[in-house]
């Protein structure tokens, strides 16, 4: 089970810890880890706003930048036969495997 919610603005993704019989929350896009657990989502509302601030607090006083930055880049490996049919459905639509892709990915993230 993996669902993403937002705290304070910041997208975490949630997910069952079942050695511990928890949810456990994982912010998403930092520079670092904060992670927080709950035994239900207002707990771990709470407890994911909790170790945000103090990560943003010690982000703060270390003078470290605590968004990860991306640059728009990464590699894909695919099996031949699934980037051939990357390429044709493309290509049937008049667009560049790169920007078939990007709104491929576009459209899975908005949901």
């Amino acid at each position: 089970m993996n669902n993403v919610i937002e705290i304070d603005g910041h997208k975490a993704v949630v997910s069952l810890d079942p050695d511990l019989g928890l949810l456990r929350g994982e912010f998403l896009g930092l520079n670092g880890g904060a992670d927080f657990y709950g035994e239900s989502i207002d707990a771990i509302r709470k407890e994911g706003a909790i170790s945000l601030a103090v990560f943003l607090d010690m982000c703060a006083e270390k003078g470290i930048e605590p968004y990860r930055e991306f640059s728009g880049k990464f590699n894909l490996r695919l099996d031949s036969k699934l980037h051939e049919a990357a390429v044709i459905a493309a290509r049937a639509e008049d667009k560049s495997l790169n920007e078939w892709i990007t709104d491929v990915i576009a459209e899975a993230a908005e949901r």
